[in-house]
């Protein structure tokens, strides 16, 4: 090729290659600096942003599964609450039923324990009935009011991972917590033979009487407490394991905006002297003409 031709630039072609791969470089480090992301798309490295899509989508699970266990947090923190409350007046059950097993306790004073009896029996239903959260109950509700359900002694599961894995707990049978002892005790019974029964209700473990309804409240306080640590224990798991997911993403597609700059700077310079070189090139032409001037 000849050295000095106003046919082909040679001087010129080069200087127009250098410019194209300067500004085609600025390209992708305005994109990197605008986005923050080495790989904002798949063009940008194709294995690196399917891995990233996987992470993204395992990050939306988690968080997700997060979200469900705190339902479930709220479930069992109500319904640990509500047996806190039942187990208060539980203890005052048992003091007045202490009296009713008493045969020294007669006529009026006999009977105005059993009204208290009676009230307090009503007051721990209230709080079975009140344990609700978000519609659902875990102490034996069927229905109420407020339209709250639950699956008598029933698992419910809730999701605990990105992979859809569960958590599960049961909840009481209905009529768990209700005492009913004093509905067969007729007023006014011989005082002795009440007694009797009162002190047999204190001890017994069948359907209404007091130790049966003392143990499955402190059983249930112990299940629930447990249920609750453990979904505690899930999500903070789930938050590190977030901040795992996000470090690891962020190692693989976040730009080094350090880095990135001082490329900008660079190549800002390149292409202002590669603009200057391309103009010099340009100007050779002229000079073979004034050969023939």
């Amino acid at each position: 090729m000849a050295a000095n031709s106003v046919m082909t630039n040679y001087g010129a072609m080069v200087a127009l290659q250098s410019l194209n791969r300067t500004a085609d470089e600025m390209s992708t480090t305005q994109k990197r600096v605008s986005t923050g992301l080495r790989v904002s798309d798949a063009k940008d490295d194709g294995a690196a942003f399917a891995v990233a899509q996987k992470v993204r989508g395992d990050v939306a699970g988690v968080t997700s599964a997060n979200e469900q266990l705190g339902n479930a947090k709220g479930l069992l923190d109500t319904t640990l609450a509500g047996l806190t409350q039942i187990g208060s007046a539980l203890k005052d059950v048992k003091t007045v039923m202490i009296k009713l097993a008493d045969d020294n306790v007669t006529g009026t004073d006999r009977e105005n324990y059993m009204k208290q009896y009676d009230q307090l029996a009503k007051q721990i239903g209230q709080y079975v009935n009140d344990a609700t959260y978000n519609g659902k109950s875990l102490l034996g509700v069927s229905a109420n009011a407020d339209g709250a359900t639950a699956a008598d002694g029933s698992s419910y599961n809730v999701v605990r991972n990105e992979k859809g894995d569960t958590y599960s707990f049961a909840g009481q049978t209905a009529g768990a917590f209700d005492l009913t002892l004093s509905a067969t005790v007729a007023t006014g019974a011989d005082d002795a033979a009440n007694a009797l029964l009162w002190k047999a209700a204190l001890s017994g473990t069948g359907a209404g009487e007091f130790g049966g309804i003392e143990a499955q409240t402190n059983l249930a306080m112990a299940t629930y407490g447990n249920d609750s640590r453990a979904i505690d224990s899930q999500i903070a798991y789930n938050k590190d394991k977030l901040d795992a997911l996000s470090g690891g993403l962020g190692a693989l597609i976040d730009a080094d905006l350090a880095k990135e700059s001082a490329r900008m700077q660079s190549l800002q310079i390149r292409q202002q002297l590669g603009t200057q070189s391309l103009s010099t090139a340009n100007q050779a032409p002229q000079a073979l003409l004034k050969l023939f001037q």
